[in-house]
């Protein structure tokens, strides 16, 4: 068994010309997806894991962050985002088809 049933990174990425998820505030709203995650009691072994990321590669879909093991990739604007994504596809393994790139 792995030990997390799924990984989210968040691309946190700063680049000078400002072509970056960071632009959009990525670091903020991945602390705020870790919050999120712990209040539900689903953070850790056994369960999700939240981490930043360096650059992904999809600057121009930014801001991004990907699951795994599904390899689903999201992109989001706000903490309601944020939310949806932890509830539905972390908690429940269900994909936010609105938010997937």
């Amino acid at each position: 068994m792995s030990h997390f049933k799924r990984h989210i990174f968040f691309c946190t990425n700063c680049r000078e010309d400002g072509n970056c998820c960071e632009h959009f505030e990525a670091s903020r709203l991945r602390d705020h997806a870790k919050k999120r995650a712990k209040a539900l009691g689903i953070h850790g072994q056994g369960g999700v894991r939240v981490n930043a990321a360096g650059c992904l590669d999809r600057c121009n879909e930014g801001p991004v962050a990907v699951v795994y093991p599904e390899g689903v990739w999201y992109t989001f604007v706000d903490e309601k985002d944020i939310d949806e994504i932890v509830d539905e596809h972390l908690q429940h393994g269900r994909v936010v088809e609105r938010l997937r790139i």
